[in-house]
């Protein structure tokens, strides 16, 4: 079991909860919410963190200040990278090393994904730092690939990634149309 894919659920449990017509057990709704309390800040018992849980920040928006703000600092401080976030430690796709360890993949979209958080949570210095990390990413050819492979400039052929890029507009759009407010 993972948080991420019960906060998948109990988001979809809420918003289906507030279809004209459609019935809900409340019951349901408090037993998804129980769980996922019990799992935070991890993914599962056997991941401590990974790239994931970001959804249940946002678009789920199914945790709370607390668990929010450990999210963050857990995949910062475990996931980061140069080029983007790792999914979670021991990652095997596009893994380069001989060994299979320790050269996880540089996913792009985290750094938008961590851009568009920081401005949800009303942190514009993050939101600016992520959004500037997250530019870095671009390609000569104005593209952003899918990842980079760990520790260099290489990226994969998913260039341009439809992900990566839509997320780096919105992104793009939150963070500086707050920036127009200021």
């Amino acid at each position: 079991m993972h948080a991420s894919s019960v906060g998948a659920c109990l988001a979809g449990l809420k918003q289906i909860h507030n279809v004209k017509g459609i019935t809900v057990p409340d019951e349901l709704i408090a037993k998804g919410e129980e769980t996922l309390r019990k799992m935070l800040p991890r993914e599962s018992d056997r991941k401590f963190v990974d790239l994931a849980l970001l959804s249940l920040v946002w678009p789920y928006q199914v945790t709370t200040a607390v668990e929010t703000a450990e999210i963050l600092k857990n995949v910062e401080y475990h996931l980061l990278r140069k080029h983007g976030v790792i999914r979670y430690k021991g990652d095997h796709y596009y893994n380069k090393n001989p060994d299979g360890w320790s050269e996880e993949a540089e996913w792009t979209f985290g750094l938008s994904w961590l851009a568009i958080i920081y401005e949800k949570v009303g942190d514009k210095k993050k939101a600016d730092f992520f959004l500037n990390e997250a530019k870095k990413t671009i390609t000569k050819n104005g593209e952003i690939p899918e990842l980079y492979i760990s520790n260099s400039t290489k990226f994969n052929d998913n260039t341009p990634l439809g992900w990566s890029e839509s997320l780096f507009v919105v992104a793009l759009h939150g963070v500086n149309a707050n920036s127009l407010l200021y």
